[in-house]
């Protein structure tokens, strides 16, 4: 057995057991969700959200292909929750929720909080899809795993310890590895630094466009996921779920004004990684393994540490995302509309199992073979994008209905699938190369809001309620 992998095997372990010791918290389903939260703890669980494998292998393997605009991934995430911290949290905080589909009944209704809740949970599943991609990446590489079995084995371990402490796992767990993941990564752009040498090797070994231009992905892919990241943390359920369970209003905001700055720079550690990754293994089957491979060829000992920080990164998404698609699925669907009068022991034991139900899901995703990793987490934060232009909507325009808001989330979602379909078949968008789905998701949300709420307009019942 090697170094690395005892390394990864005792950090997994010592997840799992602090999961499990969180769990004797969580007695009841507001703990289980969250609830009376600090700020440090909010930030802690909030930041798996947007760093995870995503932001590790998934940035990595665009540093190894197109360069430092890579870094634009956890960049545009940071904009997107300074976003909401400055405009959003305290609001949110306000209105007595635990999800996001429970903000967007305040504005607009029951049935698009049901439609938004759907939606919603397949945007957590699809990245924690991603999450588990990852985590194969690592097995294969580390483990020698085949990948099908790799992602089995991760998968399961994620969803054991999420069912055994909920919220309180998610945030204990979270801060080691918070702390795991930027000290691996500096650690190992020292270590390879020796080795390769410094930037002015990189320099030298690479290409300055596109390795050394912050747009060498495109001015379309970029600009592209900052507004789905703007528009998408405004109803990222995962991290949205943490500041709802802050203790007060005020915590909320802090808290996400933290998790900004801690989540943006992570990502140009991991894209510079990608490129020395590039120098080294030049010939990589896939950018995927970019990171993973550059570890294992480095001192057992340090590899280790630092591929276990990659593992706690993986381990920091799944399991909120794990949680807040277990958690909408119960509070907005089994809760509110198929059981409203469950005892509190009935929901807590939904929770977990709608939970599980989703890490499961996660786990099938991942065996979809071809898949990559950042196209389809921003896919996701395109419909989730979109559903925030529909609630912004109705905070500031009174008259969406909610017959209106469902038929434009099912709309927006459809031309969403469409565009993407499209373009894998096609090789292009349909109409312009620069018009992406999630420019063309905001565009038809923005408008048929507009649309159906003229052609479907509140009714009596509908207006009373907003006297």
């Amino acid at each position: 057995m090697s170094m690395q992998l005892i390394i990864i095997m005792i950090y997994f372990a010592i997840t799992i057991f602090i999961g499990v010791q969180a769990g004797k918290k969580a007695t009841g389903a507001a703990a289980f969700h969250g609830s009376g939260m600090g700020v440090f703890a909010c930030v802690a669980a909030g930041t798996g959200e947007w760093l995870g494998g995503t932001s590790t292998i998934g940035v990595s393997s665009y540093g190894y292909d197109f360069g430092l605009s890579g870094a634009w991934y956890t960049l545009a995430n940071g904009i997107g929750v300074i976003f909401l911290a400055l405009l959003f949290a305290k609001l949110y905080r306000s209105l007595d929720t635990v999800t996001v589909p429970g903000i967007i009944e305040k504005f607009i209704g029951v049935k698009p909080r049901v439609v938004s809740s759907v939606i919603l949970t397949f945007v957590m599943v699809a990245v924690g899809g991603a999450q588990v991609i990852a985590a194969g990446s690592l097995g294969v590489t580390v483990m020698g795993l085949p990948y099908t079995t790799s992602i089995i084995v991760l998968g399961i371990g994620f969803i054991v310890y999420t069912l055994a402490g909920g919220m309180a796992a998610v945030a204990n767990t979270n801060k080691m590895h918070l702390i795991a993941m930027y000290g691996g990564m500096i650690l190992a752009i020292m270590i390879v630094k020796n080795q390769v040498g410094g930037m002015d090797a990189l320099r030298t070994a690479l290409p300055g466009v596109p390795y050394f231009s912050w747009f060498g992905i495109g001015m379309t892919k970029v600009s592209s996921w900052i507004v789905a990241s703007i528009l998408g943390a405004c109803t990222a359920q995962a991290g949205i779920q943490p500041l709802l369970a802050a203790k007060d209003e005020n915590t909320a905001k802090k808290a996400a004004i933290v998790t900004a700055f801690v989540v943006a720079p992570f990502g140009v550690l991991t894209a510079i990684l990608g490129m020395y990754a590039q120098v080294a293994f030049p010939g990589l089957e896939s950018g995927k393994l970019a990171l993973p491979t550059l570890m294992m060829n480095i001192n057992p000992v340090a590899s280790g540490i630092v591929l276990a920080s990659i593992l706690a990164a993986i381990l920091s998404t799944m399991a909120p995302i794990i949680l807040a698609s277990g958690t909408m699925m119960t509070n907005d669907i089994y809760h509110r509309i198929m059981r409203p009068n469950a005892t509190d022991s009935e929901v807590l034991k939904m929770s977990r199992m709608t939970t599980a139900v989703a890490g499961l899901i996660c786990i099938g995703i991942a065996m979809i073979p071809n898949l990559k990793i950042l196209d389809l987490v921003y896919f996701a934060y395109t419909l989730r994008g979109s559903l925030f232009v529909v609630l912004l909507l109705a905070i500031y325009w009174k008259k969406v209905s909610q017959k209106g808001a469902v038929w434009a989330m099912v709309v927006t979602a459809a031309v969403g699938f469409i565009w993407v379909l499209y373009k894998g078949k096609m090789g292009h968008y349909p109409i312009h190369p620069a018009f992406s789905e999630t420019y063309a998701a905001v565009v038809v949300a923005f408008i048929t809001t507009l649309l159906f709420s003229s052609i479907f307009p509140k009714d009596k019942e509908e207006k009373s309620l907003n006297m």
